[in-house]
């Protein structure tokens, strides 16, 4: 039997790649710098089964530096290496879809990091078209945080809260109750139609609960995305007669493209558990894909390297009862989709390398050295459970 399982640690770099000044990211390394604070704190990680895997010989790989702390030289587990992205941004979709063997050769568009961020006309047509008496933030900004900024005047005036990012996308922000959930997710559908000839990849809509200041986004995020411009590894497995099931916004960053069945949780330790689900009940020829957004939306946007450290550390602590409960044939990789280095100035995504850490029963350890696409990845998954080729990448194992 073969199965494959992708763990994305959202946000994890391991440094910065070739091309990252273009970017302004030449500096930056999320695991490095993490792993230096730590240290710098007198409490040094420890993450031992990542570790094992070849975590920091993967990093060391692609810095050419040893984080602070990781002391494994050799006895590693897995089959180690990086990657850095052929697509020309260093945004969600991009490296989602790149993995799966669908590079993006064109560039999305961004709004501004101006205030306002959205065009007059944009926010006109979409207040005309939804009644709302008009809109609060039209700015960057981290969605944890202009909730908190600006919930309360939301809820008192009915105005909902726009706001974006690195990425190309306009996210939506509305309480559930005084809003109403089905009212956002109308909003969004409007505005993915709008932002059309922007060429922008994601509407997202961003409900969220709390009163008085104290403001939590719920797990019925929803991405209003433009699918991928070519089948990817998804669609190669589920029209093979494979089952893929997406975990987290794995089917929202796909457009639902390719997906069997959607597991949701609201954070990392809840989808870790959907996860061991997944693994119990999937078949052979499947596919598990779950993206671990935590560390990104909560941690790496919001500039938290103790936050991002913890969470490393509780997804290291889940590890072992995943691994000891696969089977033969099956083939598990840990990457990520871009960096996002928390000890950078801003809340910008860092254009940095990926670990490719391939793991399970039958991978012989070895290093993998440097992948030039992250398609390597998904290309290696596709011939594991014995699909169609993708149309970019090479087989790594």
């Amino acid at each position: 039997m073969s199965r494959a399982f992708i763990l994305l640690l959202d946000s994890f770099g391991l440094g910065a790649t070739p091309d990252a000044a273009k970017y302004g990211d030449q500096a930056y390394n999320t695991f490095g710098h993490i792993a230096k604070w730590a240290a710098s704190e007198g409490k040094p990680m420890s993450l031992p089964t990542m570790e094992k895997i070849g975590l920091a010989a993967a990093a060391h790989t692609a810095s050419g530096e040893w984080a602070a702390g990781f002391n494994l030289r050799e006895g590693f587990t897995g089959a180690y290496g990086a990657a850095r992205e052929q697509s020309t941004g260093k945004d969600t979709q991009s490296g989602h879809w790149e993995i799966a063997g669908v590079p993006v050769l064109f560039d999305w568009g961004y709004f501004p990091k101006e205030v306002p961020s959205f065009p007059k006309e944009l926010t006109d047509k979409l207040q005309e078209l939804t009644g709302v008496p008009g809109f609060l933030g039209n700015c960057h900004a981290s969605g944890t945080t202009i909730i908190t900024d600006l919930g309360d005047e939301h809820v008192a005036t009915g105005k909902p809260i726009l706001y974006t990012s690195a990425d190309s996308v306009l996210q939506i922000a509305c309480h559930e109750e005084h809003f109403g959930l089905e009212r956002l997710y109308d909003m969004c559908e409007k505005a993915y139609e709008l932002v059309k000839p922007y060429n922008i990849g994601r509407v997202i809509a961003r409900p969220f609960l709390g009163a008085n200041g104290n403001y939590k986004r719920t797990a019925n995020r929803h991405d209003y995305a433009v699918p991928p411009s070519a089948p990817t590894l998804l669609d190669h497995v589920k029209n093979e007669g494979g089952e893929v099931i997406a975990l987290g916004k794995i089917s929202d960053i796909y457009a639902a493209q390719g997906v069997s069945r959607v597991l949701k949780g609201p954070d990392n330790m809840a989808l870790f558990d959907k996860l061991l689900e997944a693994q119990r009940e999937a078949g052979d020829k499947s596919l598990t894909f779950v993206n671990f957004v935590d560390f990104d939306m909560h941690f790496g946007h919001r500039r938290d390297v103790a936050g991002y450290s913890n969470a490393l550390h509780e997804m290291d602590a889940r590890l072992p009862e995943f691994i000891a409960n696969l089977k033969d044939g099956d083939l598990c990789v840990i990457t990520a989709d871009h960096g996002c280095d928390p000890t950078a100035p801003g809340s910008d995504h860092t254009r940095e390398h990926i670990p490719v850490l391939f793991f399970g029963p039958n991978v012989k350890p070895q290093s993998l050295g440097i992948s030039e696409t992250f398609s390597d990845i998904g290309q290696t998954i596709a011939h594991h459970l014995g699909v169609k080729p993708l149309s970019n990448g090479t087989n790594l194992l």
